[in-house]
C-alpha cells in the first residue's frame, strides 16, 4: 500500500503525517508513507483543500487533519475493499 500525505508544512499537514505513520506502525501494515509538498504535484489530485490523504492513489480525506484512530479506520476500511 502506497500512502502520500499533500501538504504544504503547516501544522495540520504535519500532524496528519504524524497520525499516519503511526496507524501504520500500529496496524503493522505493509505500507510506505510520503510527505508530498510540491504543489504542483499536489494539484495533479484535483483537492481543493490539504492537508490530504491519498491511498495507492485514491483521495480518501481532505481538508482536514484526522486522528491516528480516524486513519486507523480508513486503511482499514480501504484493505477490506481491495
Amino acid at each position: 500500500m502506497k500512502i502520500k500525505v499533500l501538504g504544504s508544512g503547516c501544522s495540520k499537514c504535519r500532524s496528519l503525517l504524524e497520525a499516519t505513520e503511526q496507524a501504520v506502525t500500529e496496524l503493522d501494515a505493509d505500507a510506505s508513507v510520503t510527505k508530498v509538498d510540491d504543489i504542483l504535484k499536489i494539484m495533479e489530485y484535483n483537492i481543493l483543500r490539504t492537508p490530504a490523504l491519498v491511498i495507492d492513489e485514491n483521495v480518501v480525506s481532505e481538508g482536514k487533519s484526522l486522528s491516528m484512530n480516524e486513519v486507523k479506520d480508513l486503511l482499514i476500511q480501504y484493505k477490506n475493499n481491495l
